[in-house]
């Protein structure tokens, strides 16, 4: 593991994030959720750098929190509580939908996925 490449990581994963925050007040609602994704998608795979020395080749959230999950069990609630899985499902969609799919995404969604990311995900993963 590289301290550079972690810190690219987290740098790139935190701008995602605030990005998000700003296509969401612009109205820009699909790329909000993509953005959000991105964001999950990265700071795992800083974690996982980070507690691991390397991490998958994948997107998928749910393998990169299994995996993370290896390292520290405590990841492993965004995944084994339903109500935190739905989430991630919905976050896993927005990156595979943002590519091949013409699905949109209400404001409510957007902000609703931005409420889990800040105040669930980023809490569970910081605590990791």
């Amino acid at each position: 593991m590289s301290f550079e490449e972690a810190e690219v990581l987290r740098r790139r994963a935190q701008a995602f994030l605030r990005n998000a925050e700003r296509l969401i007040e612009e109205g820009e609602y699909d790329l909000a959720v993509f953005n959000l994704e991105q964001y999950c998608q990265l700071i795992l795979k800083y974690r996982l750098l980070v507690a691991k020395g390397s991490y998958p080749r994948a997107h998928f959230l749910r393998r990169l929190i299994r995996e993370l999950g290896e390292a520290d069990r405590r990841a492993l609630v965004l995944v084994d509580d339903v109500r935190n899985l739905h989430y991630i499902a919905r976050l896993e969609e927005a990156y595979i939908a943002s590519r091949y799919h013409p699905i949109s995404y209400e404001d409510a969604e957007a902000r609703d996925l931005m409420k889990f990311v800040k105040e669930v995900f980023k809490r569970v993963i910081e605590g990791v």
